[in-house]
């Protein structure tokens, strides 16, 4: 895994960007502190920073690779899992240099060109400068486990890996306009997608692909969601789920570095670490394994519809399965506060308060001990985990099935904006409900369903593969996401809900399917989310915060939202979810605590 950033122009002469990239180059360190690199040219200039995890000598970046006299030159962000299967099918025609999966994916592209990205089984994002052509072809996979953002101007392309890497560019302007407001006080955590909430900034989407030359950018799909009929009968469709499933944790293994895996005592988690611990044990190794909990959480810890049960207990039996190396790490209220600061900073963006600090620290712990870690998320949007799966009024409920919201988030926004709230949220809903791929023959719920799943894949699962990405990457620690398999994705979406929901169990599919690989405990464990903190000295100190800020006349915050509703979150007044089960009001508090920093932070103007 790695950073990746460049400035292409056709007009000026890109070898004056030398200090702007090393500028970018720096703001994205954290990506990749082992090795970094830039190339300059007269149209491109190429910005790299590398996580080394295979071939940790041979696949420095920039890479070029020069044949027939044209050079094309590579930076990538990501990882390929059947790069052995494309070398062998390419070394009839090339010769390797390195066993990195950055030479196979140039060299894809080389014998290929666009089309080699249908051939890749990975999580990546990635620009090749072609000399000879004179244009930059970019990419991002299929799911957008790998960010992309780029920003144009009159003369040149910015493409980076995040945000605040842009930011360091001097021609890209630090405002955020009506769009932007809507963005942060509508949508976040949450981002509609393509959008960079800054002023110009956009980001390429899951499954797209464009090329940039003197005529422009040409931005088209290579990959979406496709309505396919099946037969199989659910014992077959459980046949294929434990194949792809254990396919894809067998794949993602592969390293050079130690791997290890996420482990919250709940399903997903449980099957990928079960799973990784049987390969290793092969090997003759034992599996490291880590939890994240909060200090005195089982003191202010109760029952919920959306949280039954905390982790520890469950966390504990699957490390006494498993005989792992378990690891635990223990978030106390002072240091989750503090880390609020940080997450923004690795976000680029006001995030998921507690929710995503508490994730910072604990890859700051976990890359202590290993470089990779395989994690659990996106089986709930593809199984059908989420509770408003199976809640039925909220399953048809005509909006977004976690944020119910839209009324109370509108009172917010400053009185210098006039958005339409309702509008704004309902119309990006509606776009991704009515695009989703379905078939003349499908039920009026599985029709249901397939929208849910479009939703839930391109709206919620991005958040919390932003989250994953950057928490995870600000610590130089590489996290792959096996259920985010596009094979798994393809397959799922295809499924009835009637398998899915095999026993009236959320996951009921995906419980059948691993059953022989759990205890029964943890395999029929009712679903959970990430354990934020239920401490209250949480709420006391994130409200103190908001207070100072409210106290001070030079605090940008109040220009973008109104004054008397964050008295009023100040007051804890209103205790209405902001985004799901995962953001009530401290998070709500915190949130905009975040946001307050981050407009200081990166000195944003409001237009």
């Amino acid at each position: 895994m790695c950073g990746i950033a460049g400035v292409i122009s056709f007009k000026e002469d890109m070898r004056a960007e030398a200090a702007a990239c090393e500028k970018m180059q720096l703001a994205m360190l954290h990506r990749g502190p082992d090795q970094k690199g830039i190339c300059l040219y007269p149209e491109a200039a190429l910005v790299h920073t590398r996580l080394a995890v295979i071939d940790i000598n041979g696949g420095r970046q920039p890479m070029t690779c020069t044949i027939g006299g044209n050079s094309l030159t590579i930076v990538y962000n990501g990882e390929l899992y059947n790069t052995d299967e494309l070398r062998n099918e390419l070394s009839f025609e090339f010769s390797f240099d390195t066993r990195s999966d950055t030479e196979v994916v140039l060299k894809s592209y080389i014998k290929w060109g666009a089309d080699c990205l249908q051939r890749f089984n990975g999580i990546f994002a990635f620009a090749v400068y072609d000399s000879q052509q004179h244009n930059v072809f970019l990419a991002r996979d299929r799911m957008g486990v790998k960010p992309l953002f780029y920003f144009m101007s009159k003369s040149k392309l910015i493409f980076a890996s995040e945000i605040p890497v842009l930011l360091e560019h001097p021609d890209i302007p630090h405002e955020i306009d009506e769009t932007g407001a809507a963005e942060l006080l509508l949508m976040a955590p949450g981002r509609t997608p393509g959008c960079g909430v800054i002023r110009g900034i956009k980001e390429l989407k899951p499954g797209q692909c464009g090329t940039y030359s003197a005529e422009g950018l040409d931005i088209r799909d290579y990959w979406q969601f496709k309505a396919i009929g099946t037969d199989e009968t659910f014992d077959q469709t459980a046949e294929h789920v434990r194949w792809l499933v254990t396919d894809s944790i067998r794949r993602q293994l592969v390293s050079d570095v130690p791997v290890c895996t996420f482990l919250s005592g709940g399903l997903d988690s449980s099957i990928i670490s079960s799973v990784a611990a049987s390969e290793l044990k092969k090997q003759g190794r034992k599996l490291h394994t880590f939890s994240v909990d909060y200090k005195d959480n089982e003191r202010y810890f109760t029952k919920s519809h959306f949280q039954p049960t905390s982790d520890p207990d469950f966390i504990r039996r699957m490390a006494e399965y498993l005989d792992c190396e378990h690891h635990w790490c223990v978030v106390d209220t002072p240091e989750l506060v503090d880390a609020l600061y940080s997450a923004t900073d690795a976000r680029g963006l006001p995030g998921m308060a507690d929710v995503d600090a508490s994730l910072l620290i604990f890859c700051r712990e976990i890359k202590k001990t290993g470089t990779v870690a395989l994690s659990g998320e996106c089986a709930d949007e593809l199984f059908g985990g989420y509770p408003w799966f199976r809640d039925e009024d909220i399953r048809m409920t005509d909006g977004f099935p976690w944020a119910q919201s839209t009324a109370y988030r509108s009172t917010f926004i400053s009185s210098r904006y006039r958005i339409d709230a309702e509008d704004y949220v309902y119309s990006a809903y509606r776009r991704t409900a009515v695009s989703a791929p379905k078939l003349p023959s499908d039920s009026s719920l599985d029709s249901r369903m397939r929208e849910m799943t479009l939703l839930n894949c391109q709206w919620f699962m991005q958040t919390l593969l932003d989250r994953k990405d950057r928490m995870s990457m600000y610590s130089g620690l590489e996290v792959r996401v096996p259920f985010c398999d596009h094979r798994i994705a393809e397959y799922l979406y295809n499924v009835k809900w009637e398998y899915k929901d095999y026993m009236g169990r959320e996951k009921g599919l995906l419980r059948e399917a691993m059953k022989e690989w759990l205890p029964d405990e943890v395999l029929y464990r009712k679903k959970s989310p990430y354990p934020k903190t239920h401490n209250p000295a949480f709420l006391d100190a994130v409200t103190e915060k908001l207070r100072d800020i409210l106290a001070d006349s030079s605090s940008p915050l109040t220009e973008l939202a109104d004054r008397s509703a964050l008295e009023g979150l100040v007051s804890h007044s209103d205790r209405v979810q902001w985004y799901g089960q995962l953001m009530n009001l401290p998070q709500t508090i915190a949130f905009f605590v975040q946001l307050d920093y981050w407009l200081r932070k990166f000195n944003i103007n409001l237009i």
